[in-house]
């Protein structure tokens, strides 16, 4: 099989043409996971999304963003199949339909285990890293008696509550998303955690092979741990924790959020007695957490190969229309509702507009949705 065919699925040239040109894509400066998804949506495939480059950044008043190297995009996929993991894209019949309903799902996943968990009702849990022995044995207990019950436990291979999780859940089904490339370990000491999850349940990563744990990747790894699960179960958590933000992310996407209350003379279950006040729903054993879970109709079970589809829309802007958009914009972010609103025009050239400036590296995009001048 050729290099172009980003992984083992055969299939007619052009389709595997358009298989790379979305991870060249994705590998490309100013072009994010919201950006990518616009871009297919618009053009229908990466292969004529990169030909609009050009035309694109220069009606947002720049230059079209460097494409990442042919010759590089194919070491990486060389790399990978070395490595025994594959590609999920968006829009792939086995990408998880729950990851892909969020706006910033991302564009290419690098996976190594058993695919068949994706398709399986999944809850995600998280907490601490410096997490009390005792919150530990909980989540430990807790992670077998949600696997034992059918579901595959989703966890993001930290220390502390994370590694708990993996290690009661293993024995059933467990899914490891990480914030580095696939076959970098962090932290050093869950080395054969991470082997065993990659062996006998599913490991998942977003940034190419050999890529380290950078502090901004973390946040972008919560948001697959979140996208990928019905429900998302807090353990143990200090104010202001990667774990509260995994927690938002759930919420944001209209997930369940649940959290484990704990001693209020602890600061590290400060977090989830925080999230439970604010309307977490207070969870003590697995079958509070598949109560939470069980769908009211079974005709809201999501079915596999159900997510992404897109279908290229058109939606051009006049120069009036981007003149509006862009006088609306500035260094605050601002939702993109609220741009919408007040210049009046259709959603879609609103985003198209965006699209142009952002690809013209005047435009970045913040946390929630929001927008502003770069």
């Amino acid at each position: 099989m050729g290099e172009g065919s980003v992984g083992e699925r055969p299939g007619a040239a052009d389709q595997n043409a358009a298989r790379f040109a979305a991870l060249r894509l994705i590998r490309s400066a100013n072009i994010g996971p919201v950006t990518f998804r616009a871009l297919i949506e618009r053009y229908g495939d990466a292969v004529a999304a990169i030909e609009a480059l050009p035309m694109l950044a220069a009606r947002g008043g720049g230059r079209a963003p460097a494409l990442a190297d042919e010759s590089v995009v194919r070491r990486e996929i060389a790399t990978v199949r070395a490595l025994g993991g594959r590609y999920l894209l968006l829009g792939d019949p086995d990408y998880p339909a729950l990851l892909a309903e969020i706006d910033s799902a991302p564009p290419a996943l690098i996976v190594r285990g058993e695919l068949s968990l994706l398709a399986r009702p999944a809850v995600a849990m998280v907490g601490a890293r410096n997490a009390s022995a005792a919150a530990c044995r909980f989540a430990r207990g807790l992670a077998e008696e949600l696997g034992a019950a059918g579901y595959v436990v989703v966890s993001g291979l930290a220390r502390g509550i994370d590694t708990a999780v993996h290690q009661g859940a293993i024995g059933h089904a467990t899914i490891g998303v990480i914030a580095s490339g696939i076959d970098v370990v962090f932290p050093p000491e869950n080395a054969a955690l991470q082997e065993d999850v990659a062996t006998r349940g599913l490991l998942v990563a977003e940034q190419p092979p050999g890529t380290q744990p950078l502090a901004r990747h973390f946040p972008s790894r919560n948001r697959i741990i979140a996208g990928l699960s019905l429900g998302t179960v807090v353990v143990e958590a200090a104010p202001r924790s990667g774990s509260l933000i995994t927690a938002r992310l759930a919420g944001e996407a209209g997930r369940e959020v649940m959290a484990v209350p704990g001693s209020p003379l602890d600061p590290r279950a400060q977090g989830c007695n925080a999230l439970i006040r604010e309307g977490a729903t207070l969870v003590q054993n697995a079958a509070d957490v598949a109560e939470m879970l069980r769908p009211i109709d079974a005709r809201a079970v999501r079915s596999p190969g159900s997510g992404y589809r897109p279908e290229p829309v058109a939606a051009d802007a006049s120069e009036a229309e981007r003149a509006r958009i862009a006088g609306l914009l500035g260094p605050v972010p601002v939702a993109v509702d609220e741009l919408v609103r007040q210049s009046g025009c259709p959603t879609m050239v609103v985003q198209t507009v965006l699209l142009e400036l952002e690809l013209a590296g005047r435009l970045e995009r913040h946390a929630g949705g929001r927008v502003g001048l770069a």
